[in-house]
C-alpha cells in the first residue's frame, strides 16, 4: 500500500445493510422517556400522534441490529459509502506524529450526515400514508435533508427555522425551498407556541420543535420528524461509524485511539462513535471517545443530567438527558446546529456512565482550526464540525509533545460553503466568544421539572 494514500473507500457490496443499536450492548439500560403528566414510561400509543409505527418500534427496540429497507439503501447508494480521508497535509502543517483521519459526510446530496436519517424517516411515513411532515431546523442542514428526502417520496415538508439562523443564513432557507420545503421563521405567528414570544425573538431549537410538534399533532395526515436526539435518529446515523471501522482497517490501522465528533443534539457524534463504542465494550479496541460542544451551549459539560422536556413549550415526553433547561435560549453563535438545550438521551447516558468524555470550546478557536483545515485539506468545514477539528488539533499537538503517534478519527459532518458569512466574521475579527455565565445557567435550570 502506498505511503501517501489519502482516501479510503468501500466496494458497493461492503456497504452496511443494517443499523447498529448501542442499547443492546450498554452495561446499564438507559432510563425511559416519561409521560409529562403521569411521569410514567411512555408507550407506543403516546408516540403515535407524532411518529409512524416503524420508527416507534426502532425508538424502543433492544435488538442489536435493524435491517435497512431496500428503498432506503437505494437512496444511500447515491452517496454511500462516504469516504474516509487521511489528513496528511494537515498533519504536516501541524508537525504532528498523530495520524488523523476524517470521515466526510459532506458528499451526501444535501451536503451533510442528516440525509442518513431523513430518508428512512420519510420512507416510513410515506409507507403509512402520511402526506405532510413538519420539523425544525437550526443552521438548516436538517431542514435541507428532510426537504430533499420528502421530494424523493412525494411528501410535503414544512420547516420552522430558528430565527437567528433564518435571519443570517438566507442561502440555507433558499436551499430548503429548492428541494421543495416550506420555511417559517421561528418563533412564528402560526402557532400558540410561537405566539408566546416576541416576533423579533432570536428563537431556539426548543421553540422551533414546539411549533412543529404543535402543528403535526393537530393534523391527522401529518407527522413530525426530528433530526437528532431520539434513539431512532441515532440508530440511522450508525452507518457512519460502521463504514469508518471497515475503512480504517483498509488504511492498515488496527483501530482508533481517539474518536472525535461535534455534539449538538448528538446524532452526528453518535453515528460515528457508537460502532466504535461497541468495539470498545467488546474488548476489541480501546479508543477514547470524545464529544465536543460550544462553550456558549455546554450541555454535556455544564448541564444537569435529569428529566426535561425536549422542547420549550413542554409538548414532548420527558427525557433523561444532560440539559441546560428547556427555557434556555443560547447566544447566536454561528454553529447553529449546536444550539440545543439538551443532548440525546443515549449520548447523555453514555457520558453519565463514563463510557464517553465531553469537552467545550470557544468558537474563535474552532473557526481558526476550520480555516487551517480548509487551507491544507481543501474542504471548508461546517462551523459545527470545526469544533471537532479544533479538539483534534489540540490532541495531535499534545501527542507530538508526548512523543506518541495516536490514530485520531474525526467526524466531518458537512461542508461550510453556505456558512461563508460566519467565516467572513471570523476573518474580519468580528467574531466574539460568548461563554455561558453561571447566572444564566442557574436561571435556565430553574424551571426544569422535578421528577421523583
Amino acid at each position: 500500500m502506498s505511503d501517501d494514500q489519502v482516501m479510503y473507500t468501500l466496494e458497493p457490496h461492503e456497504q452496511p445493510t443494517r443499523w447498529y443499536n448501542i442499547v443492546a450492548d450498554l452495561p446499564t439500560p438507559p432510563p425511559p422517556p416519561l409521560h409529562p403528566g403521569t411521569h410514567q414510561p411512555v408507550g407506543p400509543d403516546d408516540l403515535a400522534p407524532l411518529f409512524p409505527p416503524e420508527l416507534i418500534a426502532q425508538e424502543v427496540t433492544a435488538e442489536r441490529y435493524v435491517d435497512i429497507p431496500e428503498p432506503v439503501l437505494d437512496v444511500y447508494r447515491q452517496y454511500r459509502p462516504s469516504p474516509l480521508y487521511r489528513a496528511r497535509r494537515w498533519e504536516q502543517k501541524l508537525g504532528t506524529s498523530a495520524r488523523i483521519y476524517y470521515k466526510y459526510e459532506g458528499v451526501s446530496p444535501a451536503g451533510s450526515h442528516k440525509v442518513n436519517t431523513a430518508v428512512p424517516q420519510v420512507y416510513y411515513n410515506k409507507l403509512n400514508g402520511i402526506t405532510r411532515l413538519t420539523t425544525e431546523t437550526g443552521a438548516g442542514q436538517w431542514g435541507t435533508a428532510l426537504s430533499y428526502a420528502s421530494a424523493l417520496f412525494g411528501v410535503t415538508c414544512e420547516v420552522w427555522q430558528v430565527g437567528a439562523s433564518y435571519d443570517t443564513k438566507p442561502q440555507r432557507r433558499t436551499l430548503i425551498e429548492v428541494f421543495g420545503g416550506k420555511v417559517h421563521r421561528s418563533p412564528s405567528r402560526l402557532t400558540e407556541s410561537g405566539k408566546a414570544f416576541a416576533e423579533e425573538h432570536p428563537g431556539s431549537l426548543g421553540i422551533a420543535i414546539s411549533e412543529a410538534v404543535e402543528v403535526a399533532a393537530q393534523d391527522p395526515e401529518a407527522k413530525y420528524a426530528l433530526g437528532s436526539v431520539l434513539n431512532h435518529v441515532l440508530l440511522h446515523q450508525t452507518v457512519i461509524g460502521e463504514e469508518a471501522l471497515l475503512q480504517l482497517a483498509k488504511a492498515g490501522e488496527s483501530g482508533a485511539d481517539l474518536v472525535l465528533g461535534c455534539a449538538g443534539g448528538g446524532s452526528n457524534f453518535a453515528g460515528l462513535a457508537f460502532p466504535f463504542l461497541r468495539e470498545k465494550l467488546a474488548g476489541n479496541q480501546s479508543p477514547r471517545i470524545l464529544a465536543v460542544e460550544p462553550s456558549s451551549c455546554p450541555t454535556l459539560t455544564r448541564g444537569e443530567y435529569r428529566y426535561d422536556f425536549g422542547d420549550t413549550a413542554g409538548l414532548t415526553p420527558l427525557m433523561k438527558m444532560h440539559t441546560l433547561g428547556h427555557d434556555f435560549v443560547p447566544s447566536t453563535i454561528h454553529a447553529g446546529g449546536l444550539r440545543y438545550h439538551g443532548m440525546a438521551p443515549l449520548v447523555s447516558h453514555t457520558v453519565h456512565e463514563g463510557l464517553i468524555e465531553a469537552t467545550a470550546l470557544h468558537q474563535s478557536e474552532c473557526f481558526e482550526a476550520g480555516v487551517e483545515f480548509a487551507r491544507t485539506q481543501g474542504i471548508v468545514p461546517a462551523p459545527e464540525s470545526s469544533h471537532a477539528l479544533a479538539q483534534a488539533r489540540r490532541e495531535a499537538l499534545a501527542a507530538t509533545e508526548a512523543g506518541t503517534s495516536p490514530v485520531i478519527v474525526v467526524g466531518l459532518s458537512g461542508h461550510g460553503l453556505l456558512e461563508l458569512g460566519a467565516y467572513e466574521s471570523f476573518l474580519s475579527g468580528r467574531l466574539e466568544d460568548d461563554p455561558l455565565s453561571d447566572e444564566a445557567l442557574s436561571e435556565a435550570l430553574a424551571n426544569v421539572p422535578v421528577v421523583g
